[in-house]
């Protein structure tokens, strides 16, 4: 079962409304509504006071493993895939010879093949509304390519930070592409593409509460 349906499943066993969830958590109703939807997640300190509440743990709740289970580490397989706990970043830029990763945040979960592979970047600004929003955790891979259409973290020049834009191949130009109207497209090209760092393809993103 997934993480909605497991608390929803274990609030309903304490007999407790979402409001009354919410009000022992400090959190509004609606948090409680969107985290049981799975429009949102709580942050691994939220999810451990939960599971206090609800008299089960952490594990139970994002369903890695029965409480009962022994020997077992914050990851579990399924198939191919693990849920694991991704580093949060604030910012990437392009360090010498490698991405600089700056501004640590804590980790969040994430079920993904290869968990080293990955990072969550918290998005700023309003480039990419109304589908992405300033504060939302976007989970990228890090590859250093893309497809054209791809959404990825982008680096231009030495001293940019990375930004999520859609990648798209226009001829011999590449144009970094936001989602909000009132943004201009960055069109790319020639020798300017040498200052161009891909930082990685977004997979998925979720609002943070």
């Amino acid at each position: 079962m997934s993480f909605p349906e497991l608390l929803r499943q274990c609030r309903k066993q304490k007999h407790m409304s979402q409001a009354e969830l919410a009000s022992l958590l400090g959190v509004t109703q609606q948090a409680v509504g969107k985290w049981e939807s799975g429009k949102s997640s709580p942050d691994p300190t939220t999810v451990a006071k939960l599971a206090e509440i609800l008299d089960t743990t952490a594990d139970y709740l994002l369903g890695l493993f029965d409480p009962a289970d022994e020997g077992q580490t914050e990851e579990r397989f399924f198939g191919s895939y693990v849920y694991s706990l991704i580093p949060v970043i604030g910012t990437v830029k392009a360090g010498y010879g490698a991405l600089a990763f700056e501004e640590d945040y804590g980790r969040e979960y994430a079920r993904v093949k290869d968990p080293s592979n990955y990072f969550y970047l918290v998005v700023r600004g309003d480039s990419m509304e109304p589908r992405i929003h300033d504060g939302d955790l976007a989970l990228v891979h890090k590859q250093d390519t893309l497809e054209n259409g791809d959404l990825g973290v982008l680096i231009y020049g030495d001293e940019g930070e990375g930004t999520l834009k859609r990648y798209l191949q226009r001829g011999n130009c590449v144009v970094l592409q936001p989602f909000n109207p009132t943004y201009k497209e960055m069109v790319i090209k020639g020798e300017d593409l040498n200052n161009l760092h891909i930082a990685g393809r977004v997979v998925e993103t979720k609002a943070k509460w």
